[in-house]
């Protein structure tokens, strides 16, 4: 089982690409609690270069919910993260974390329907990128 899935985007600029996918997800009814911008915090801190790389931390609070009342502690798995990261080539991916493989390690059957609606929600995100 895969821990993500994603999308490769053409033709757009990484901040166009962001844009996009915080739409996508805002239509599905989450929102952004974080955004790393993990290029320039590694050159801040340990100057190196590396190509744009943000993690968005999603959050869809019914899910939130539904899930921290299942398990007080699932908040080690929150928010959703979202990756955004460009390539070489100048290409730009979208990958989202696959809820039902990271909460699979969780023995609680509650999750499973939780993580299956958020993971068909983010693969809606994925899906309608272009």
């Amino acid at each position: 089982m895969s821990y993500c899935f994603s999308k490769i985007l053409k033709d757009r600029t990484f901040d166009q690409v962001v844009e996009l996918t915080t739409a996508e997800l805002k239509k599905e009814g989450f929102g952004i609690l974080t955004s790393l911008d993990i290029k320039e915090t590694l050159k801040k801190k340990i100057d190196v270069d590396i190509e744009k790389y943000t993690i968005l931390g999603a959050c869809n609070p019914q899910f939130a919910y539904q899930a921290i009342q299942s398990e007080n502690k699932i908040g080690v798995f929150l928010p959703c993260n979202i990756l955004v990261q460009e390539h070489p080539d100048g290409n730009i991916e979208v990958s989202a974390v696959d809820p039902i493989a990271s909460m699979s390690s969780v023995q609680n059957e509650k999750l499973g329907t939780i993580a299956s609606d958020v993971q068909q929600k983010l693969k809606r995100v994925i899906d309608h990128l272009s």
